[in-house]
């Protein structure tokens, strides 16, 4: 079936101009500017005047929880959120129970997506200090390695020089790096610790998960990147001494970074009324870092936003800077809380695009995916940027049933998404039939 969607503001690569895209068998097959018809009959019109289009958000951070930690959420709960969110395509994380560092866990996770996922899909493969061989058989559907040179789960946890050394050297797919320094925030833990007992006011989250923690380990793996040329995608930076390291120029740059909405929303002075809400590692830090981290979106030196989604029941915040389970639930709203950001006048919605679109699918080689061009997916996003959108406790998809937005009132909505040219949310209903494909990489 061809369909028309006619006459939005079409946002991609850049560019911001009125026109139409024709859609057939899954792919875009005609982009058209102004008022240019398309070149034969379409069987579905979708009057898009008014509305922005742009292309699928594709979200390399993600925790979906499944399998074995399916009451917080799963991949069908969390991908149905995220398609609602505008997210056409995830990329999720190796820290479920099992763990993602064996082909067999790698097999079984493609397996639940294929079966359940509304939205596209790849997985991360952990590295551990013992799988490093495993590097060269992974299937070309994986997105990448990730690992955790700060406080992990399991034995994914690498900190020694020489383990580290080997994951570099064997690598043959981009490395996602988590770096938080487990020395230093296990010595700023033990110095708050005896002042202000066992489990300190979520306050000292940042103080403990300190800068220095963050900073150390980031300068570390980029050490090892340049020292074994291995392409480096850095994750939820979170300082401004981070942000220093990094490049602004290249399309091609060995070292990135990525940041999340919650860093570039909140900031400490957040604690006093979110509390262990947006309690997350690395920690939300201070009001100067967010600016910094801001101004880096806008100078290239931060490449992707993505959102981090890892979601925890209620009950599991409870406590303070140590008690408290880290992480929240994000990718429902990351869209529209970036989106606020260019009302805010913060960043263009050009550059938006720039950072939750094309970069993710340019930095990872993703095939045919992330931008509005003649023969790709048809992996879309119809915006409304003239009804606002309050986000309710009864409209969060997410399992664990809460959102640090709660309250929050967006000047945009999401209006339509489009998943491989199926409509899988509008308006807010899901089209429970859609499912995503596995990603393919031209690499």
């Amino acid at each position: 079936m061809r369909t028309l969607i006619s006459n939005p503001t079409i946002i991609n690569e850049g560019e911001k101009f009125r026109g139409s895209i024709v859609i057939n068998n899954g792919k875009i097959t005609e982009i058209l500017r102004g008022d240019e018809l398309p070149r034969s009959q379409c069987d579905e019109i979708i009057e898009a005047t008014g509305l922005y289009l742009i292309p699928g958000v594709i979200d390399d951070h993600v925790h979906f929880r499944e399998p074995g930690l399916t009451h917080k959420a799963n991949i069908y709960s969390e991908s149905r959120a995220a398609a609602a969110g505008g997210v056409t395509s995830y990329m999720e994380m190796p820290n479920t129970n099992p763990q993602t560092t064996t082909l067999k866990a790698l097999k079984e996770k493609f397996a639940i997506a294929a079966k359940n996922s509304a939205v596209n899909y790849s997985f991360y493969f952990g590295a551990t200090d013992k799988n490093s061989d495993i590097f060269t058989r992974l299937p070309k559907r994986v997105c990448g390695i990730k690992l955790f040179m700060g406080s992990s789960t399991g034995n994914m946890l690498v900190d020694r020089e020489e383990k580290l050394a080997e994951i570099f050297g064997k690598a043959t797919l981009p490395i996602a790096v988590h770096c938080e320094d487990s020395s230093i925030i296990n010595a700023n833990a033990k110095k708050i610790m005896e002042s202000e007992g066992s489990d300190p006011s979520v306050e000292f989250h940042p103080i403990i998960r300190s800068r220095e923690a963050c900073y150390n380990s980031t300068k570390s793996a980029i050490e090892l990147a340049k020292r074994y040329n291995k392409q480096l995608h850095i994750m939820h930076i979170s300082t401004s001494e981070e942000v220093g390291l990094l490049e602004m120029t290249g399309d091609k740059k060995l070292i990135t970074a990525e940041v999340t909405p919650s860093h570039l929303t909140f900031c400490d002075s957040d604690y006093h009324t979110l509390g262990t809400r947006i309690k997350c590692n690395p920690a939300i830090k201070s009001s100067q870092d967010r600016e910094t981290l801001r101004n880096a979106i806008n100078d290239n030196r931060i490449d992707v936003i993505g959102t981090d989604h890892a979601p925890h029941l209620l009950k599991d915040k409870e406590g303070g800077a140590l008690r408290a389970a880290s992480g929240m639930p994000s990718i429902q709203f990351s869209l529209q809380s970036i989106l606020q950001l260019v009302n805010e006048n913060i960043l263009s919605i050009e550059t938006l695009v720039e950072k939750m679109c094309h970069a993710p699918a340019r930095l990872f080689k993703i095939h045919n995916r992330g931008y509005i061009r003649k023969g790709y997916y048809a992996d879309i996003v119809l915006l409304d940027p003239s009804k606002t959108y309050t986000v309710r406790k009864e409209d969060i998809i997410s399992i664990c049933g809460w959102s640090p937005f709660e309250g929050r009132t967006f000047d945009w909505s999401i209006r339509q998404t489009w998943v491989n040219g199926q409509c899988v949310f509008n308006d807010g209903e899901i089209n429970d039939e859609v499912r995503g494909k596995a990603l393919s990489f031209d690499r």
